[in-house]
């Protein structure tokens, strides 16, 4: 293979390897922490961190309604693909919304103990 072939192919590969890679690691072992939580500080502690992480997943709600909004509105431009960029937005933010209330119910939670 000829080098001019393969410089766009390394290219490539180096700049969407690091999108695969998981950006968001969780800040804390969440098992440990529940099991360790013994004070008001600690319950505290933990329900803080679920309402943050409600706040994310509600970010990609909000994000995942807008590209279904923009799929709808003008579908005429994905052709066939409309239809199932369009389930899969409805699917995610389902997903995302449940992620909101479980999370949200786990910071009440830890709120009252």
């Amino acid at each position: 293979m000829k080098t001019y072939l393969l410089i766009p192919l390394f290219l490539t590969v180096g700049l969407l390897l690091p999108a695969c890679a998981e950006m968001d690691t969780h800040p804390m072992d969440m098992s440990q922490a529940v099991q360790d939580a013994k004070t008001k500080a600690d319950h505290e502690a933990l329900a803080q961190h679920y309402e943050e992480t409600a706040k994310e997943m509600q970010l990609k709600v909000d994000e995942h309604k807008k590209l279904l909004s923009k799929y709808e509105s003008h579908a005429y431009l994905y052709g066939k693909q409309a239809e199932n960029l369009k389930g899969h937005c409805r699917r995610l933010i389902s997903i995302y919304e449940n992620a909101v209330e479980a999370n949200l119910s786990m910071a009440k939670a830890h709120r009252e103990m």
